[in-house]
């Protein structure tokens, strides 16, 4: 059995929460001190969230789950485009991540679309990101045959 694979991230805040701001960065370099505030998270402030990196890694991880099994399947997608919208509820005690929206358009020749749609609901079930998300809040998937 192969390795267990493992990445990691870096973040620092400085300051108080509304007032405060943090860097984010990646051992790949892709994030290299992006900038975080409270005006980012939970307003409409220039820089990126914690909220806005989990949409970003659902969304790739899912695109490359439904890439594979239709691959699979027997079925290799030209392209699997995927936005994944997460909600950040406001609760007594805070927020809450609550649901995560799956948009899945894909390209797939010589596909139908029930086949598409059943193909869709099997990769959400093997994608990593919604395994590890799933027991927490609600995934709704939107998947079409373009």
């Amino acid at each position: 059995m192969a390795a267990d694979i493992e990445r990691h991230a870096d973040a620092t805040w400085n300051g108080e929460v509304r007032g405060g701001n943090g860097q984010i960065t990646s051992a790949s370099g892709t994030l290299d001190d992006a900038p975080y505030t409270f005006v980012s998270r939970f307003e409409q402030g220039t820089g990126t969230n914690p909220e806005e990196l989990i949409a970003a890694a659902h969304a790739a991880c899912y695109s490359m789950a439904f890439a594979a099994t239709l691959g699979r399947k027997g079925h290799a997608p030209q392209q699997i485009t995927t936005r994944a919208t997460i909600s950040l509820t406001p609760q007594t005690s805070g927020f809450k991540i609550t649901r995560m929206r799956l948009e899945t358009r894909g390209r797939v020749e010589g596909l139908d679309e029930a086949t598409f749609q059943e193909i869709a609901r099997e990769a959400e079930t093997t994608c990593p990101v919604s395994n590890v998300l799933r027991n927490n809040l609600e995934i709704e998937l939107d998947a079409k045959l373009m």
